[in-house]
């Protein structure tokens, strides 16, 4: 975890429950003597992050009970990461597909005190993002904008007039529902989890897939960096499949971009990592 992460400690349970005592219903002791959660709970991991969010950045925070649910730590690691990049503070972000959670324009807002805009395909994620702006001031400065095209990325969002400094996505991972399905199934079965408490994260369809995976998104979304060039620093997005990475950056760098990153990144057990590339 990036050394700035706030959450690379233990999570502080009593000051949680303290600001949000429904979350004490999901609190127990583990075999080590520790508090924890179960993590293959959506409803435990959508309780922990209202009290993160309430706790650490006073924001009051909500998502439908189909929809994403981001594990906070690792979305705040991605951004930090992308702070590295900088030697200013001022910045603008776009968030590709920011979802109900809004998570990135949340964290790079309160953390940062960027300037963040969301694009999203999905009307009714979108009015949920917006509701969690306008129930929290702090975020009054957040523009939202919907992708009324599903088969573009970057086109219809990035307008004449745009100047952003960088571009986030976390891309739909699997191929198809089916993908989804197998995949998620796997993981649980590793974690020795009970069936009820598989997706953990929830998604919608447009959340979790896309055709061809996310290999397919970000290569799309490499095609579409190239008429904006000029008017976006760095577009990012995270890769969750290491053996991804080699056709990824074969497609960029079809784009001729002047350099491309990878940033692995570590939270726990989890490691992950995204892509970055620029014509700068």
């Amino acid at each position: 975890m990036h050394q700035k992460n706030p959450f690379i400690g233990d999570y502080d349970f009593e000051s949680l429950i303290q600001s949000y005592p429904a979350l004490n219903d999901f609190v127990f002791v583990n075999e080590y003597g520790n508090k924890t959660i179960k993590f293959g709970d959506k409803q435990a991991v959508k309780a922990l992050n209202k009290a993160l969010l309430k706790v650490h950045y006073g924001i009051l925070w909500d998502i439908p009970e189909n929809n994403l649910c981001p594990p906070i730590p690792g979305r705040l690691d991605y951004l930090l990461h992308i702070a590295d990049f900088f030697t200013k503070s001022s910045i603008r972000l776009l968030d590709i597909g920011t979802g109900a959670n809004l998570i990135y324009p949340i964290l790079a807002t309160c953390h940062f005190n960027w300037e963040c805009t969301g694009s999203e395909v999905d009307l009714d994620s979108l009015k949920n993002a917006q509701k969690i702006v306008s129930n929290n001031t702090f975020l009054k400065k957040t523009e939202l904008r919907h992708q009324k095209f599903k088969n573009h990325i970057l086109e219809h969002i990035i307008q004449p007039n745009d100047v952003f400094d960088v571009v986030v996505c976390n891309p739909p991972f699997f191929k198809n529902q089916s993908d989804a399905e197998q995949k998620n199934k796997r993981k649980f079965e590793n974690l020795q989890l009970e069936e009820s408490e598989t997706q953990n994260f929830g998604g919608l369809n447009n959340e979790l897939w896309y055709k061809g995976g996310e290999e397919a998104f970000v290569k799309k979304m490499a095609l579409e960096s190239v008429p904006f060039k000029k008017q976006v620093h760095w577009f990012t997005s995270l890769v969750s499949k290491k053996e991804s990475l080699k056709s990824i950056k074969r497609a960029i760098n079809k784009t001729d971009p002047t350099e491309v990153k990878v940033i692995d990144m570590e939270q726990g057990n989890k490691k992950s990592r995204f892509v970055a590339w620029t014509f700068h």
